[in-house]
This record gives structure tokens, C-alpha cells and sequence, in this order.
């Protein structure tokens, strides 16, 4: 029984192992994915402050107020904008199953799929793992002032 024992503790240690693996790939992936957003986010407001000069002065107020709104994406409008994302790729699945299996006539192709990343699925993950963090925190009362209605738009 003894050895029984060991040999069941060894297979669930192995298991525990490749568990420790297969997350921190996955953090390792998620990690380089962050890092390449901001610097995907680095390059576009260099590129905005290139640009903004040469817009009229209205236009750059827009502009400036358009940039501000971005920077303050909340959690809630984050969760919406992933939910979608998730809605519109599951969909997208849906009707990649649902293609007539009859040939085409000569000359059509078939309609093209949206492809699909790694880094598509790392944010997925990330979602999904951020959307379980997130919602313990609004429970607890830190989602802040403003309220979202259902189709995400703040209200004061």
C-alpha cells in the first residue's frame, strides 16, 4: 500500500508539474503581449503628437479631448469590449461551421475567415482571468462613481 501510495503521489506530482508549466507559458505569453500593446501604444501617440500640429485648432481640441477619453477606459467598459469580442469570434466559429459543403461555381471562393492569433487567444485568457478579478472587485465596492448602462455609455 505504501508503494501504492508513493506511486500515486509521484503521478499527481508530475501532474502538478506540468500544470506549473503550462501556466507560466502561458504568463510568459501574456507578459510579451502586454509589452508589445504598449509599445504598439507608444508608437501611435508618438505618431499623434507628430500629427496634431498640422490639424486646425479646433480639430486639435477634438483631437486632445479624444485622446483624454481614451485614456480612461474602466474596467466595466473593458469587461463589455472583451464580452463583444468573445460574442463576434464565437459567432464567427458558428458560421465557419455552418458553410454550405456543395462546391462553388468556377470563379467564387469561399468567404475568407477572420485569423486567429496567439495573441488573440492570450487576450481571451487574460480577459477571462482579469474578468474574475475584476468582478471580485466590484463586489467589493471599487468600481468607482460613474455607472455604465448596458450598452456601455457612462452616465453621471
Amino acid at each position: 500500500s505504501l508503494k501504492l501510495e508513493c506511486d500515486k503521489l509521484a503521478s499527481e506530482k508530475s501532474e502538478m508539474q506540468r500544470h506549473y508549466v503550462m501556466y507560466y507559458e502561458m504568463s510568459y505569453g501574456l507578459n510579451i503581449e502586454m509589452h508589445k500593446q504598449a509599445e504598439i501604444v507608444k508608437r501611435l501617440n508618438g505618431i499623434c503628437a507628430q500629427v496634431l500640429p498640422y490639424l486646425s485648432q479646433e480639430h486639435q481640441q477634438q483631437v486632445l479631448g479624444a485622446i483624454e477619453r481614451a485614456k480612461q477606459v474602466t474596467a466595466p467598459e473593458l469587461n463589455s469590449i472583451i464580452r463583444q469580442q468573445l460574442q463576434a469570434h464565437q459567432l464567427s466559429q458558428l458560421q465557419a461551421l455552418a458553410l454550405p459543403l456543395t462546391p462553388l461555381p468556377v470563379g467564387l471562393q469561399p468567404p475568407a475567415l477572420p485569423a486567429v492569433s496567439a495573441g488573440t487567444g492570450l487576450l481571451s485568457l487574460s480577459a477571462l482571468g482579469s474578468q474574475a478579478h475584476l468582478s471580485k472587485e466590484d463586489k467589493n465596492g471599487h468600481d468607482g462613481d460613474a455607472h455604465q448602462d448596458d450598452d456601455g455609455e457612462k452616465s453621471d
